[in-house]
Parts: structure tokens; C-alpha cells; sequence
């Protein structure tokens, strides 16, 4: 699977040779600070290998990078619902800081959840923001999802229990 995002950048599969880059731009604190603690800070190159091995072997794939021509620079991906859930999916993505604000996490997120739509039976992939983050909510908004609830103090990061914005798109 590979997504043309232009200008050089697409989203493809994670691959060896990603760790040292996944390293530099995964290490810091305003990234890590957005997403569940499951994504580790510091971020070691134990930790990129660990990421890597997952996410290679994943079946269906469902974690991918978002990179430039030379190499990886944030991440995209997809936790698929099971049971009465089954239909829908949680979306999770980050984008390096030297290339935040030039759209590319919208481009990103838009083309993934069409790519998405049409690979997995799905009618609803939704996305969860901490409060305090609208650069991430302008992101979705970008990409079509729409804001549907604040799930008051529903996370705890870094000590501070936050609200939680859902937004969510439904394939109609």
C-alpha cells in the first residue's frame, strides 16, 4: 500500500532503515505529550525497533508511515472496532514538528481515511483529541471529520486529567 500525498511525501508501510528517523522525530515531548502513553518518551532506538517489528508484522496492516522521499516523518494508522463495534475504527496519527502547520497531517488524514473506507468494511473511523491541542482538531476538521462530543475528564496525560473532543467521519 502506497498513498500519493504530492510534493514528495506519501504514506507507505513501515519498513527497516525507519528507525533513525523514527527516533529523531518520534522523541519529542510536544508529540508524545498529544498521543496515549503507549507511545513512549524518551523514544528510544530500542523502542523504534520494537515499533517496527509490530508494525511489519501486523495482518491486516493497519499502522503506516507518513514520509518523505528520504524518509519518515510522522505516522498514521488504525485500531479496527471488533464485536458490535466491528464497523468502525479509532484513527491515531503524528507528524514530526519541523513539519507541522504546512497541511501535510490533513492531507495525511484525509487520503487514509478514504484509503481506509474502501479497504475495510467500515461506516465510521473516528478520532479522539486532548483538550488544549487545536491544531490536531483543525487537522480532522480539514479532512472532513466533524466534531461530535467532549467526553468530559475521559484522559488521564502527564499527571493532568483532560477532556477528550471526538471527532468522528461516517461513510455515507
Amino acid at each position: 500500500m502506497e498513498i500519493d500525498l504530492g510534493d514528495g511525501l506519501a504514506i507507505r508501510p513501515w519498513r527497516r532503515g525507519d528507525e533513525p528517523s523514527l527516533v529523531v522525530y518520534a522523541n519529542n515531548r510536544k508529540v508524545a505529550g498529544n498521543l496515549r502513553d503507549a507511545f513512549p518518551h524518551p523514544y528510544t532506538p530500542a523502542d523504534a525497533r520494537s515499533w517496527i517489528d509490530r508494525a511489519t508484522r501486523q495482518d491486516p496492516a493497519t499502522s503506516f508511515a507518513i514520509a518523505s522521499g528520504v524518509e519518515a516523518i510522522g505516522g498514521i494508522g488504525l485500531i479496527l472496532g471488533s464485536d458490535v463495534f466491528r464497523r468502525s475504527a479509532e484513527l491515531g496519527y503524528w507528524l514530526g514538528e519541523p513539519f507541522w502547520g504546512r497541511g501535510i497531517a490533513s492531507r495525511a488524514v484525509g487520503a487514509f481515511t478514504a484509503w481506509a473506507f474502501a479497504r475495510f468494511d467500515l461506516l465510521r473511523i473516528e478520532a479522539g483529541v486532548f483538550e488544549g491541542n487545536p491544531a490536531s482538531a483543525r487537522v480532522l476538521e480539514k479532512a472532513g471529520f466533524t466534531f461530535e462530543a467532549r467526553l468530559r475528564k475521559a484522559a488521564t496525560k502527564e499527571g493532568r486529567t483532560l477532556d477528550l473532543l471526538l471527532y468522528a467521519r461516517v461513510k455515507e
